[in-house]
């Protein structure tokens, strides 16, 4: 079987809401990383996040490499939620792998939480806001 790396930066991490979509397929986790501090991340209603590349204000952003079965990650992205997508994300150790990518409509009016560096740490932030 073929697969391929994917890196993801929200819900589809370990424990988080969507993981199982990668289990359910047989994806391997493989690591910890964050990308080239070339990113910039919003939270969409506090549900997910949403990452976008930027010329300048970004940041490096943790997420988790995946291996997936390449003829998995269709039906991977179908699972996503409404406009994030897949593209080419830049690691820090100047890899290249594809990753789950916001279309940047989706990020209009929403919270910008690229400050925290991931996803993970916001939401801990938002749990700790509410206790």
């Amino acid at each position: 079987m073929q697969t391929l790396p994917l890196a993801v930066n929200g819900t589809l991490m370990r424990g988080l809401e969507l993981n199982s979509n990668l289990q359910t397929v047989g994806a391997t986790f493989l690591r910890e990383t964050k990308t080239k501090p070339i990113y910039r991340l919003w939270s969409i209603n506090d549900r997910y996040p949403a990452m976008l590349q930027v010329s300048h204000g970004g940041n490096a952003i943790a997420l988790e490499i995946w291996q997936v079965p390449t003829t998995s990650l269709g039906q991977i992205l179908l699972q996503e939620p409404p406009g994030l997508c897949i593209g080419k994300v830049s690691l820090q150790d100047d890899k290249q792998v594809l990753g789950v990518l916001a279309e940047s409509i989706l990020c209009e009016n929403q919270r910008e939480i690229t400050q925290w560096g991931g996803w993970r740490a916001y939401i801990q932030q938002i749990k700790g806001n509410l206790t």
